[in-house]
């Protein structure tokens, strides 16, 4: 199975961390938030990997070859320029080359969540994209109808909202994970434009007719580890079940 890691960002809300190293290097336990990501992916039956890089890219290939490639394959993509979420992911399309659904996974997420459950779902369902969402606080919102389809996308911030079918009734509210699966099938359906964010691309799908479906991991652990506050948290979470 294989699966992709975001990790070009720069880390803007870890700075001063990330002044020096890629949020992916960033440690938690004496080891790197890559490090769990990776471990996670290979536990969930995961054996090629391809890593977007662009923020202190050499030490993620170093940390990556130091660390003899967890004996399983790891492809870097290289970003000279930030390609966003969706654009990077549209980059290394070749990659994902054996018609199989696939995991996408930020870098910067700590989650109990179990991903064979989620794939198998995703499969059950026969979605274009299953992406893992929770019920909490959060300043932008995903919105789902009562047979978890996407029907729109609402920011607090900005006071925007983004109704994909404007008809929806009982939308759920719904925080996004960082955690999606994919069909490869997706990539000739994304914008042609290179930046472009992935989200914004799944709105546009649900919009002409494809199934962008929600998966629920409200009683999963999870936790955001680009908020420098959350690292001691998880660092706590980490030592307690002696991960």
């Amino acid at each position: 199975m294989k699966a992709m890691i975001l990790a070009a960002g720069l880390g803007t809300r870890l700075r001063p961390l990330t002044d020096s190293k890629p949020k992916a290097l960033i440690p938690l336990s004496g080891k790197p938030l890559l490090y769990y990501v990776i471990k996670k992916l290979i536990s969930a039956g995961v054996n090629q990997i391809i890593i977007n890089i662009h923020h202190f890219p050499e030490s993620i290939i170093d940390y990556i070859e130091q660390n003899n490639k967890f004996n399983i394959e790891i492809a870097f993509s290289r970003e000279e320029t930030l390609l966003d979420t969706g654009g990077g992911l549209k980059k290394v399309s070749w990659f994902f080359d054996d018609d199989q659904p696939f995991i996408l996974h930020n870098v910067d997420v700590l989650s109990g969540i179990d991903l064979p459950e989620m794939i198998a779902y995703h499969n059950q369902k026969k979605s274009l994209a299953t992406l893992a969402v929770r019920q909490r606080k959060t300043s932008r919102y995903l919105l789902f109808n009562e047979e978890n389809l996407l029907v729109g996308w609402h920011s607090l911030e900005a006071e925007q909202i983004e109704m994909v079918e404007p008809t929806a009734q009982n939308q759920d509210y719904l925080a996004f994970m960082g955690i999606h699966i994919l069909s490869p099938e997706i990539f000739p359906l994304l914008p042609k434009n290179n930046i472009f964010s992935i989200i914004k691309a799944y709105l546009d799908l649900a919009s002409r007719g494809h199934k962008i479906i929600g998966y629920r991991g409200d009683e999963d652990y999870w936790i955001d580890l680009g908020r420098k506050e959350n690292l001691q948290i998880a660092e706590e979470y980490l030592l307690s079940n002696k991960i």
